[in-house]
C-alpha cells in the first residue's frame, strides 16, 4: 500500500497574456500544506476508484493514461479538495494518480513527464511544480509560436512551463476562504481567454515589474509587508484584474474586508472564488477568519481555514 498527499496551490496570476515578445502565460503560485488530496493505493487487476469526490473521474483517467497494458491499480480517496475553486484540484487529482501507477509499476517517469501524460500544465507550471518541490513559485510559460493561442491549461496541450524561480515561502500564516460557488471553468474558461486576450502590453509589463522587482525581493527576505503590497497591486492590473472583475459582488467584498481587517494583503486565486491573505500574527489571523466566516454565513456561504506553505510538494510514503 502507497500513501499519497498532493498539496494545493494558489495561483496569483498569469504574467503576459498579450505574447509580443514570443512568449505567452507565465504564472506565480504558492503551494498549500492544506486542503490536500491523500490517496492510498495498491495494485488490482483493473481500475478502481474507492471513495465519493468529484476528482474520481479525473485520477481514473490519468490512471488509465499511464498503466502498462493489462494492469490496474485501486485508488482509495481519503481526503480531498474542492474543484473549480481555485486550488489546482484537476492537476493535483490527475498527477496523483499518474504518480501512483508510476510508483506502485517502477516506471522511473518524472513529475513532468507524468504531467506531459496526463495533459496538465499546458497554461499553468504552477500545479505540476508545486506537486514536484512545493513552495514559492515563478514560471516562464511558453512559446507562442508552439501553443498559438491564449487558452487555459484545460483546453491547452502545450507541455508545462518551465521554473524559473523556486523558493521556500517564509513561515507565514496564510488565511484561506472558499465562497460556497465555483470559479469558472471548461467552456466558460475558453471564451473568457477568447474575449480578454491580449492583455495590452503596457499592464503585462507592470505586472512584471511587481513580481521581479516586489515580490521575489519579498520572498527572500522575508518581508510579509511588501510581499502584501505586490498581492494587493496584482488584482489591479493585467488578467488577474478581469478575474476578479467577474466574480460575484459577495466574493470581491471578502477580499475587500480581508484588506481592510489587518491582512498583509489579499488576493484570489486562479478564476476564484477562493480569497487568500497573509498574516505574521496567529492570535489576529485567528480573529480575522472569524469575522470572514461570520461575513461568509450571512451572505454566500463557505469556509474559512488557516493554512501555511508547504515548502517540500507531494509526499510518497509505503512500500
Amino acid at each position: 500500500m502507497i500513501e499519497i498527499i498532493s498539496p494545493s496551490r494558489l495561483h496569483l496570476t498569469l504574467i503576459d497574456l498579450n505574447a509580443e515578445i514570443g512568449r505567452v502565460d507565465g504564472g506565480v503560485g504558492i503551494t498549500l500544506d492544506s486542503p490536500h488530496v491523500r490517496l492510498l493505493v495498491e495494485k488490482s487487476d483493473t481500475i478502481e476508484i474507492i471513495g465519493t469526490s468529484t476528482l474520481a473521474d479525473r485520477m481514473y483517467m490519468a490512471a488509465k493514461a499511464v498503466l502498462p497494458s493489462g494492469d490496474g491499480i485501486r485508488i482509495q480517496i481519503e481526503e480531498d479538495m474542492p474543484a473549480h475553486v481555485g486550488l489546482g484540484s484537476g492537476t493535483q487529482s490527475a498527477v496523483s494518480a499518474a504518480a501512483a501507477v508510476n510508483e506502485l509499476y517502477g516506471l522511473g517517469l518524472s513529475v513532468r513527464e507524468l504531467a506531459i501524460a496526463v495533459g496538465r500544465g499546458g497554461t499553468s507550471g504552477i500545479g505540476v511544480a508545486a506537486f514536484e518541490n512545493g513552495g514559492f513559485i515563478v514560471d516562464g510559460g511558453h512559446k507562442f509560436s508552439d501553443k498559438g493561442t491564449f487558452s487555459p491549461s484545460a483546453a491547452s496541450r502545450a507541455d508545462p512551463a518551465p521554473v524559473l524561480f523556486r523558493h521556500d515561502l517564509p513561515d507565514w500564516n496564510i488565511l484561506l476562504a472558499l465562497p460556497d460557488t465555483q470559479g469558472a471553468h471548461d467552456a466558460t474558461e475558453v471564451d473568457i481567454f477568447k474575449k480578454e486576450c491580449p492583455i495590452p502590453l503596457h499592464e503585462v509589463q507592470q505586472v512584471a515589474h511587481i513580481i521581479l522587482m516586489q515580490m521575489m525581493p519579498a520572498v527572500l527576505e522575508n518581508d510579509i509587508e511588501s510581499f502584501g503590497y505586490a498581492v494587493n497591486s496584482l488584482l489591479t492590473v493585467g488578467f488577474k484584474k478581469r478575474e476578479v472583475e467577474l466574480q460575484s459582488k459577495s466574493v470581491r467584498d471578502v477580499i475587500e474586508f480581508m484588506q481592510d481587517s489587518g491582512t498583509y494583503g489579499a488576493g484570489m486565486s486562479s478564476f476564484g472564488p477562493a480569497v487568500y491573505g497573509f498574516v505574521d500574527s496567529r492570535i489576529q489571523a485567528n480573529q480575522i477568519k472569524n469575522d470572514v466566516q461570520k461575513m461568509l454565513d450571512e451572505t454566500i456561504g463557505g469556509r474559512v481555514m488557516i493554512t501555511r506553505a508547504n515548502n517540500s510538494g507531494a509526499k510518497i510514503s509505503g512500500a
